[in-house]
């Protein structure tokens, strides 16, 4: 399974360790991911969803999954969340 977030799409960075003398380890630094179900009021049904803790402050911001991915741009959301956005928009419009 992948070390993605589902709808926003942010993923594994690369970094180092420093050590106290300078030394530099490569790392991984992995993203808060958890999984999630959000009660979609448009599609009529439940959604679970992989996706990091900041993506659920976001979404628990704009009021739900619904308002999240009608205000989000198409080039700020993962491949998930685009496809949601497409069949969201589709019944509401």
């Amino acid at each position: 399974m992948a070390k993605k977030c589902e709808i926003t799409g942010k993923g594994v960075m690369t970094g180092n360790n420093v050590s106290h003398a300078n030394n530099k380890t490569r790392r991984r630094f992995l993203p808060n991911l958890q999984q999630t179900t959000w009660q979609s009021e448009a599609l009529g049904r439940a959604v679970r969803l992989r996706i990091a803790t900041s993506t659920i402050r976001s979404i628990e911001k704009h009021g739900g999954l619904d308002a999240f991915l009608k205000q989000a741009r198409n080039s700020e959301l993962g491949d998930t969340g685009r496809a949601l956005k497409r069949q969201i928009e589709a019944i509401t419009a």
